[in-house]
């Protein structure tokens, strides 16, 4: 079965016609003899689109329950079983109701596909997936209701319902598209004129996308090759030398006169190192941003078919290039890319070619020379499109050492050789000569290069003349064969010579290559460390790899670099971040080399001086310090505003317990000190008992919450002052229940039996303060049932248990609850601002604890801190995989003691 064809009304914003066109459509069908059926449609109660539903077919809706109230939805089962030709269905990003077969229209709409039936839908600009957050933030108007691109991009139809901003601005004025009420609201938010162009603009774009897509499809379906001219695009070649700003701005100026797209295109060619990270290239790129320009980035082996290639794939119809300025030698050998481009284009690409001026190779120098910053430069080795290609020579030399063991291969081989052949020679002794001198010279050519097999391949010419061609011991020759077997041989001795020695500078640079990737990728290795900061070890790589005497990461201490990194910098202004190396760089001073990495830091190296390549590989190491640098800079100042924001959240909530919490014992407060100081009233001794007492137990309440207040605001700006001492476990636990008064009398501490407990590296006026609040946490949610509190020695630590029987903490409340201002389950406010346990746990870590929370076995919460005792401090062994602790809240082994002394209770927490 054929799958049915989809066809889309596209809209920028309501209101523009997309329904009333659909409809329109549907009864145009109809009239030519089309089964159409309408399977929804959203008439939004405009007179205008309910008209034009005339006679078609609706399918009944389907009725929905979801939590207690009724809704419609399109009945999919009914249409595929009525089955009509076209199903007019509008609203495709709708979101069906719960329990539906498929949580969103489109699903239907793509069964009914399947089906064989034709449909046609339609949907507006907000609700493309890949347009909604764009729209959103045109508007300001979040949409939750999207289709993915892919649905709506593989439709066989889409057409664009267009309408300028002030005719639609008119249609919801007049009342045509919102009820009169929304009218004026509508006009001053979603439907400003700015937001309707900005939409209307945004949906242009996204269908001529499309179209294009269909065009090059067809292009491709057809082997259309050259391009065709429904919109002009220039293409113009970047190399990143200074002479391509002058082909971008050329270009930029003919397309604006054509009113065409700027394409440039930089082609990076298997013989270069230079990228998109040289400073050329990135002020080329940054160029063609400002001219509104776009930048596309292939490989290729060659320049010119890659130009071409690339032109014809974004069919443009101008190719600008550069004038070359190389050499007619270096041309004849490495071959014309213009003439490359003209070629591959066949006459389908107009190609210019711009006269721009003779590349500069500047160098790097010490920082202080005129004209530098330390920044690497590619050393004329680019990709080529303008017209050039890399510039390094064809014989770079080799080292001396090789050289010289080549010399020494020649001057050794050729005589030993020669006294072998005369030994034997015969009437086909020339022959046999010429076939081994051309061995030696090939091992020649392969140790020390080609200039030294030029002179080996003269040699063994001359040898062959004087001692194997007649007259043997002259220079003279009698045959012309003989002639022409030695001027061969003399050939044939330089095209293998330079054959040689170009395969080993090959495979040489191919290992140099090699070895500069896996170093790149142990630096890409060390970036992603889990732990730890990876620049020393960063900058040790950097030292081994270029052999360096030393490197150093300097940040300017006036926060940002100079506007020129000279020699004259002072050493001063200058902190080491990051060093390596025996030569240690602390200045530019004493640099040999500097590279900027960001507007703080600069990368000063000590040691020879290097390469054009290994300039390269330094800038692309260069980027990824600065990358690391820039994530640490990122992570401090994500720090920074998680720590501004808890502080705004903090001082809200602080607002918020003062203007409620904090209020309620004043009120009490006052209440009973009017009272007694009111001349109307006349109270008994009980009478005058009990307000006074209120006004004690509130006073302390509003004490302890004003302490808690104080104590987690020092936590939250971590000015927790911590006195560490040698602290009683059994001493700190009685004084902690003590100074929650009578109602501490209830709560059972219990000790371990046997040796006494080891004491504990702690600040005891914080860590009794953690521990009163976590009994008075217990005492307010558990209602004092069997409130227990423990300690004893486990694993070499020692563990306080707070143990209750109340109704425990669900497991996926139990962060929740050392939040600050949390009351979870709280049914009335008067218990405190939910600061107590917050207090509590950052009390506990800020002595070095730890405090979690634990199920309390046969039912309820046990709240557990665990500390460090001190070290050599006497106390039990550390319990071993053999050894069974002692079950939480047993009583096992304990004593029990009751703490009576009276004090100001802690404050109640969560």
């Amino acid at each position: 079965m054929a799958r049915g064809r989809l066809r889309l009304y596209l809209g920028a914003a309501p209101g523009v016609g997309k329904t009333y066109a659909m409809l329109n459509e549907g009864w145009r069908r109809k009239e030519r003899g089309t089964d159409v059926a309408i399977g929804w449609v959203e008439e939004h109660g405009r007179p205008q689109t309910d008209a034009q539903i005339r006679d078609l077919e609706i399918v009944p809706r389907r009725v929905a329950s979801y939590r207690g109230q009724t809704f419609e939805e399109m009945d999919v089962d009914g249409l595929l079983a009525r089955r009509p030709e076209l199903v007019l269905v509008d609203e495709l990003a709708h979101s069906n109701t719960p329990g539906s077969k498929h949580p969103k229209r489109w699903q239907d709409v793509e069964d009914l596909l399947d089906a064989g039936i034709n449909v046609i839908s339609t949907v507006n600009l907000q609700h493309l997936e890949s347009l909604n957050d764009v729209v959103e933030q045109i508007t300001g108007v979040a949409q939750h209701e999207t289709v993915p691109d892919p649905v709506v991009r593989d439709a066989d139809q889409i057409e664009l319902v267009d309408m300028a901003p002030e005719a639609l601005r008119r249609r919801l004025a007049h009342g045509n598209v919102y009820p009169p009420e929304r009218i004026d609201a509508a006009l001053g938010n979603y439907f400003r004129t700015g937001n309707l162009t900005a939409l209307r603009e945004l949906a242009l774009l996204w269908v001529a996308d499309r179209v294009d897509e269909e065009l090059s499809d067809y292009r491709e379906r057809h082997n259309i090759a050259g391009p065709w001219e429904t919109k002009e695009r220039v293409v113009v070649s970047l190399t990143g030398s200074r002479g391509s700003a002058v082909l971008i701005r050329r270009a930029a100026r003919m397309a604006m006169r054509i009113k065409a797209e700027l394409v440039g295109v930089h082609v990076k060619t298997d013989d270069s190192l230079s990228g998109t990270g040289s400073k050329g290239m990135v002020d080329n790129r940054a160029l063609l941003d400002d001219l509104g320009g776009r930048y596309v980035e292939v490989v290729g082996a060659d320049v010119g078919p890659a130009l071409v290639r690339v032109a014809r794939a974004e069919n443009a119809t101008q190719l600008v290039m550069g004038a070359t300025h190389r050499s007619r030698l270096n041309e004849f050998v490495r071959g014309s890319v213009i003439n490359s481009v003209i070629r591959a284009a066949g006459g389908s690409l107009d190609v210019h070619v711009i006269a721009t001026e003779a590349e500069m190779e500047p160098d790097l120098a010490r920082p202080g020379e005129a004209g530098t910053t330390g920044a690497p430069t590619a050393h004329g080795r680019h990709a080529a499109g303008d017209g050039s290609r890399s510039t390094r020579h064809l014989f770079a030399p080799l080292s001396l050492r090789r050289r010289l063991a080549a010399l020494i291969i020649g001057v050794v081989g050729f005589p030993l050789l020669t006294v072998i052949l005369t030994a034997g020679r015969s009437s086909d002794s020339l022959a046999t000569a010429l076939c081994s001198y051309l061995v030696l010279v090939v091992a020649v050519a392969a140790t020390g290069g080609v200039w030294v097999a030029a002179l080996a391949a003269v040699a063994g010419f001359l040898l062959s003349n004087y001692y194997f061609t007649p007259p043997i011991h002259t220079f003279t020759i009698s045959d012309a064969r003989d002639i022409l077997a030695l001027v061969m041989f003399l050939v044939t001795a330089g095209v293998v010579s330079v054959l040689v020695d170009v395969s080993a500078r090959r495979t040489a640079v191919a290992g140099q290559a090699r070895s500069d990737a896996q170093m790149l990728a142990r630096v890409a290795g060390r970036m992603v460390a889990p732990e730890g900061n990876p620049l020393p070890a960063l900058l040790d790589e950097l030292v081994v790899a270029f052999r360096l005497d030393g490197a150093a990461v300097l940040a300017a201490t006036s926060g940002r670099l100079p506007a020129e990194l000279t020699a004259d910098s002072a050493d001063g202004t200058w902190a080491t971040v990051a060093a390596t190396g025996e030569a240690r760089t602390t200045g530019l001073a004493t640099a040999a080399m500097v590279l900027p990495l960001t507007d703080r830091e600069v990368l000063a190296l000590n040691g020879p001086t290097l390469t054009a390549e290994d300039r390269e590989i330094l800038s692309a190491f260069a980027a990824q310090l600065a990358t690391v640098l820039q994530s640490d800079r990122l992570h401090a100042e994500a720090a920074q505003a998680d720590s501004l924001a808890r502080a705004n959240q903090l001082r809200s909530a602080l607002l918020d317990a003062v203007s409620h919490d904090l209020r309620t014992p004043l009120a009490s407060i006052k209440a009973a000190s009017s009272s007694l100081l009111s001349d109307q009233l006349t109270f008994g001794p009980d009478e005058t008992s009990l307000l006074v007492r209120t006004i004690d137990e509130e006073a302390d309440r509003l004490n302890s919450l004003v302490e808690n207040l104080l104590d987690m605001g020092r936590i939250q700006s971590g000015s927790v002052d911590v006195q560490p001492a040698s602290t009683d476990v059994g001493d700190l636990l009685d004084a902690a229940v003590t100074s929650l008064g009578p109602r501490g009398q209830s709560v059972a501490v219990a000790l371990d039996a046997g040796p006494p407990l080891p004491r504990v590296v702690a600040d005891p006026v914080l860590l009794e303060r953690a521990v009163a609040n976590l009994v008075d946490n217990a005492l307010v949610h558990a209602d004092g049932i069997g409130l227990r509190v423990e300690a004893g020695a486990v694993a070499g630590r020692v563990d306080i248990r707070v143990i209750d029987r109340g109704p425990g903490i669900r497991r996926e409340d139990r962060d929740l609850v050392f939040r600050p201002f949390q009351r979870l389950g709280d049914s009335d406010t008067s218990t405190g601002v939910g600061l107590g346990l917050a207090v509590a746990r950052g009390f506990v870590e800020a002595v070095g604890g730890d405090l979690d929370v634990e199920d309390t076995p046969g039912g309820g919460c046990t709240m557990v801190v665990r500390l460090s005792r001190v070290e050599g401090a006497p106390g039990p062994a550390p319990v071993t995989a053999d050894d069974e602790p002692v079950n939480p809240g047993d009583g096992h082994g304990a004593t029990t003691t009751a703490a009576t002394a009276p004090a100001a209770p802690a404050s109640p927490a969560p």
